[in-house]
């Protein structure tokens, strides 16, 4: 079947084919004999994400024919850079417009490729390696399967759930980020399972026996109802890179048997960061794990030249450069027309990037070259860049633009930070004043927890100061550890989302700090109206935050000094037997007085979370180890007598 892809139909005679890029994911899962990619004409703006989705639908022995312009005409620097390495390519057929193709010298022997199985339901021993792991898992003993794209470890999964079903397994949970990542774990049952039938994303075979697709959040709301995982339960989870950790780490709590999948060099996001983020999580919950990497490709030859060739234009297989080779770091601050040259430390920067961010793709790439307002600072040691900031300008807008944009009549693409602020916070300052936005912050693996990220940061507070700007600030899923660290470097959180992102399972706190007079008194506006709203939000729309994230966003408020009936009402609590409910706001006063004072311990993130979120009975007896309400509520009534008896304010 050919693909034509371009932003405007090439004729009524290639209707059929034709496909705007935006609508790539269509074609997902399905092969293709040609495809020809339109990056030339006026309106084509190369679509990274599509061109690497779709390259890898391509059979064995099919045509990809990309349009480009000449290096002289590239639009931008990406393209330059593309147009660059395509002209230094080795195996590529060149076609200038106006002359005959130009044919490469192709030399050497050609890719083996071919069927290199004993398993008959297989096209590879790896694929046939990852099928008997599977059927074969153990309790608590899950299993990592890593590949790069093409090499058919979704197929594997479906072959598996096929002999799972067979062998009498009455259910088998399956999820992925959407529906299309698993489309070839539901082909392979439908070819290998005759007499079941399919139902949408769901599969019954004949015995009753049954597959189902579940959406990861809905996953996680069955499990928090007891209505997931459990004995005998079975989770595969594909695509796990670009799924949140901490969901990650809930299946792994709650299905006993369970296997995760995941692309480790591709489209869909590295998982090169999954494997150096989860691997912990993995050890601590169950050291026993396993893990597998297939390597044979599936619908190409091993060491296929287009596969080479789209890897090294998107920088598909970047990986962070070696550990340091000096123990002298140089702070470099790039121009990016020097950074598009400069392949080594280009893919270096990118590979860093890639390895800290679970969902970075190729288009993250296009955005680091041309994107308009970037900063890009390296730490290196001489001879590789260990660490990188990337940071973008926001703001400044006249204030009519800013009012506008406050009531919800405009958005401003590329200016998260300030038209967030402005929309959510209320804060028109916000659109008019100069912010700059720390985008990514990736430190080499090797060199973590060692001041490299705060080095880094220092350097760009310093840097946004003297470039006049009155804030910077940054966004990031709100977790207990990420939030400290902004804290320490004198980050204050002004706005938090009142539902989990779907990138990183957290809900995102944005985090400003000053850099101006103008600045100062911003930020002191934004963080006063933020901490007044906070209560409010934890008793409604924030009740499911983590309670060390609550207990953080709140150690930043400024208590007042407690009334003489409010230190009673603490006192009664404490070492009487009034009812903790009926003096609510006395003791929220003292987890606020606690928090400031820097105690973040256990005891008193989970009195904050009964006194500001109103967990129950059951979730705190849960976390207590106390048993019905009674002895709950003595665990509390110690709690509070600690923190009154060790509060000289308080007698």
């Amino acid at each position: 079947m050919p693909c034509w892809v371009s932003p405007t139909s090439p004729g009524a005679a290639y209707d059929e084919a034709w496909l705007p890029p935006a609508k790539a994911g269509m074609r997902l899962g399905g092969e293709h004999d040609l495809i020809v990619f339109d990056a030339a004409s006026p309106r084509a703006d190369f679509d990274a994400d599509a061109f690497g989705a779709l390259s890898g639908t391509l059979r064995a022995g099919g045509l990809l024919v990309l349009l480009t312009p000449t290096l002289d005409a590239a639009a931008s620097r990406y393209m330059a850079r593309l147009c660059r390495r395509l002209s230094q390519a080795d195996g590529v057929v060149r076609w200038p417009a106006g002359a005959p193709p130009q044919l490469p010298e192709l030399g050497g022997a050609w890719p083996r490729w071919g069927r290199i199985s004993d398993d008959p339901d297989c096209l590879t021993s790896d694929q046939a390696e990852a099928v008997r792991r599977l059927v074969g898992l153990r309790r608590r003993r899950p299993l990592v399967l890593t590949a790069d794209r093409g090499r058919g470890k979704s197929a594997a999964l479906g072959i598996a759930c096929a002999r799972l079903l067979e062998a009498g397994q009455e259910r088998i949970w399956v999820t992925a980020p959407r529906p299309e990542a698993v489309a070839a774990l539901f082909e392979r049952l439908e070819v290998l399972c005759r007499l079941g039938r399919r139902e949408g994303n769901r599969f019954v075979d004949a015995r009753g026996g049954r597959v189902a697709f579940i959406a990861p959040d809905e996953l996680s709301a069955r499990i928090e109802r007891g209505e997931a995982g459990g004995p005998g339960s079975w989770l595969l989870v594909d695509e796990a890179a670009a799924l949140p950790a901490a969901m990650l780490g809930q299946w792994l709590a709650a299905f006993p048997r369970i296997a995760f999948a995941t692309t480790v060099h591709g489209y869909e996001g590295s998982g090169r960061g999954f494997a150096l983020r989860f691997r912990e999580r993995l050890e601590r919950q169950t050291p026993d794990w396993r893990e597998y990497h297939l390597a044979v490709p599936v619908r190409w030859a091993e060491g296929d030249p287009l596969e080479r060739l789209v890897s090294d234009l998107l920088l598909l297989d970047a990986e962070p450069p070696p550990p340091m080779a000096a123990a002298t770091l140089e702070t470099v601050r790039w121009q990016r027309p020097a950074l598009a040259v400069d392949e080594v430390a280009l893919g270096e920067i990118f590979g860093l990037l890639v390895q800290a961010h679970y969902r970075t793709t190729p288009a993250d790439l296009q955005r680091l070259l041309d994107e308009a307002g970037l900063h890009i600072t390296t730490l290196t040691d001489g001879a590789h860049v260990q660490a990188v900031a990337v940071c973008a300008d926001e703001g400044g807008f006249e204030p009519e633009l800013s009012e506008r944009v406050a009531r919800g009549e405009r958005r401003l693409p590329g200016h998260l930070l300030a038209q967030s602020l402005a929309a959510h916070a209320g804060s028109r300052e916000a659109l008019t004043a100069r912010l700059r936005r720390v985008q990514r912050i990736a430190v080499n693996p090797q060199h973590r927890r060692r001041g490299l990220g705060r080095r880094l940061l220092e350097h760009e507070r310093e840097a946004a100061r003297e470039a006049g700007i009155d804030l910077l600030g940054a966004s990031f899923g709100a977790e207990p550890g990420l939030l400290s660290f902004w804290q320490s470097l004198g980050f204050r959180a002004v706005r938090l989302g009142l539902s989990r992102e779907t990138s990183t399972g957290e809900y995102a706190v944005m985090v400003v700090a000053p850099l101006s007079p103008w600045g100062e008194a911003l930020a002191e506006t934004l963080t006063e109206r933020f901490q007044r709203l906070l209560p409010a939000l934890l008793a409604f729309e924030l009740a499911e935050l983590d309670p060390q994230v609550a207990l953080a966003l709140l150690a930043e408020g400024t208590p007042g000094p407690l009334s003489d009936g409010e230190r009673s009402d603490i006192f009664d609590v404490a070492h009487g037997h009034r009812e903790p409910a009926l003096v609510r706001p006395a003791l929220q006063e003292l987890v606020q007085r606690a928090a400031a004072a820097g105690c973040r311990d256990g005891e008193l993130a989970w009195l904050a979370a009964w006194a500001f979120q109103g967990r129950d009975t059951a979730w705190l007896a849960a976390r207590s180890g106390a048993k019905g309400r009674r002895q709950v509520m003595d665990r509390l009534r110690s709690v509070v007598a600690r923190f009154h008896d060790s509060d000289p304010t308080m007698s």
